[in-house]
């Protein structure tokens, strides 16, 4: 039996919702495995000190990203806050803007539990509850915590993996697409214009008849489904080396940029096999990569 932990319907205000260095929407994938281990610190710390929280499944049930568009506009346009404002002699001024693009999300979270005994459950459940209002989820705020589970899951019993399957409904969870991207490039083109390619949607007009008659635009996508680039980790471009005023000179520092690739949004009820749905670190020294890797039937091979 393989314990999970479920975080059902938690409300995140305010979240980091730029993903990557040109992506607003979802938050990445290393903001949830981050938020996965920041727990696990607080939980080793809080008399868990076996406790390995290794795998994550993440449920997205509504995110409303803070944008507007106007009746006449072709884009969306951030809605910023300038908080805090900046005193100035006897009064107040609005910051320098920024542009900070923020999301309220409602997500599930699927966490899976390594040595966690059984007798302990409860007391488990009553420090998580404890530590989450602590914790930062994407930057974000967390505003409502539903009651947590523990859930048992044997691989052997379909109806348990079912349970579990169910408290992620309604809702869809993202998995990693990147065998979209794994097509042979057409000359000319690098994988940025893949990664268009495969999102992008190009209507055409339809045929019709009659010089008065109003054309109608049929949309086409090169692939079905829910897609998005979502930013799933970092890539080294630097190397080991040591800066003036570095975080910590007891790690290696290294210059790195966010690694892009596209996801899908999935109804949970597709999926008999948890191991489908669920994220955990990977990490490819040699060539620089430190991700977060999901592997799925479509998806199976590493990067």
């Amino acid at each position: 039996m393989r314990p999970f932990l479920l975080i059902p319907k938690l409300h995140v205000h305010n979240a980091n919702a730029l993903s990557g260095s040109y992506i607003i929407g979802f938050p990445a994938m290393t903001a949830w495995l981050g938020f996965v281990h920041a727990l696990q610190r607080k939980l080793q710390a809080d008399g868990f000190p076996e406790i390995d929280l290794c795998k994550v499944a993440v449920s997205c049930h509504d995110c409303n990203v803070q944008v507007y568009k106007g009746v006449y506009d072709y884009r969306y346009s951030i809605i910023g806050t300038s908080n805090p404002l900046k005193k100035k002699g006897k009064e107040f001024e609005r910051p320098p803007f920024i542009e900070e693009p923020r999301c309220h999300l409602v997500v599930s979270l699927l966490i899976e539990l390594n040595n966690l005994a059984v007798e302990n459950d409860n007391m488990f459940l009553g420090a998580v509850r404890e530590i989450l209002p602590q914790l930062k989820v994407a930057g974000g705020d967390i505003e409502k915590i539903s009651t947590l589970q523990i859930l048992y899951v044997d691989e052997d019993e379909p109806q348990t993996i079912a349970h579990a399957v169910r408290r992620l409904m309604p809702g869809y969870v993202i998995i990693d697409r990147s065998d979209l991207l794994k097509e042979p490039l057409p000359e000319g083109k690098d994988t940025l214009d893949q990664l268009l390619d495969v999102l992008s949607v190009r209507f055409t007009p339809k045929e019709h008849t009659g010089a008065d008659a109003i054309p109608q635009w049929s949309p086409q996508k090169q692939q079905p489904g829910w897609l998005i680039p979502l930013a799933v980790g970092f890539k080294d471009i630097s190397g080991p080396m040591r800066v003036r005023h570095q975080r910590s000179y007891d790690y290696e520092h290294h210059f790195a940029e966010s690694v892009v690739t596209i996801c899908e949004f999935k109804m949970p009820f597709h999926f008999r096999d948890l191991e489908e749905i669920m994220w955990n670190y990977q990490t490819i020294p040699q060539l620089g990569l430190y991700l977060c890797k999901n592997s799925n039937q479509w998806n199976t091979k590493q990067h």
